[in-house]
């Protein structure tokens, strides 16, 4: 399981300091962003070296209790479903030990040109399997 530490800012807030809906995708994207480049897939990495994309189709959360300006939060990423040119990562994101919100992305792999799907890489699904195994 992949973990990412980061703390709601006052940008994140709306005019009553409570976070945003829309900034729950805002975090959970650094998180993803974060796990990718671990394994050596930076976005930079793959705009300009590898040839696919890995757009995210569908995301759904879920909000359960409030945040506020200055709350440490932890998000928690697992690996869900792999498929042949797809995958799904399912987020936790807690303040110490309450759960704040949920949420879940689906990507799927394309080719830069053609925008068509293609088999998820061999080393990235290799990698998904590993964070899949110990989740």
């Amino acid at each position: 399981m992949f973990t990412y530490k980061t703390k709601i800012r006052l940008h994140d807030t709306d005019a009553a300091g409570i976070i945003f809906f829309a900034n729950q995708f805002k975090i959970i994207h650094d998180a993803y962003e974060d796990l990718l480049e671990e394994h050596g897939w930076s976005f930079q990495r793959m705009l300009k070296k590898t040839g696919y994309f890995l757009p995210i189709v569908h995301a759904e959360s879920d909000y359960k209790t409030s945040l506020f300006v200055g709350d440490k939060i932890v998000v928690a990423i697992k690996v869900g479903h792999i498929g042949n040119t797809s995958f799904s990562f399912e987020y936790t994101l807690k303040r110490g030990k309450t759960l704040v919100g949920t949420a879940k992305t689906v990507h799927v792999t394309i080719d830069q040109k053609t925008r068509k799907k293609i088999p998820l890489p061999s080393a990235m699904r290799k990698a998904l399997e590993q964070y899949q195994a110990t989740c």
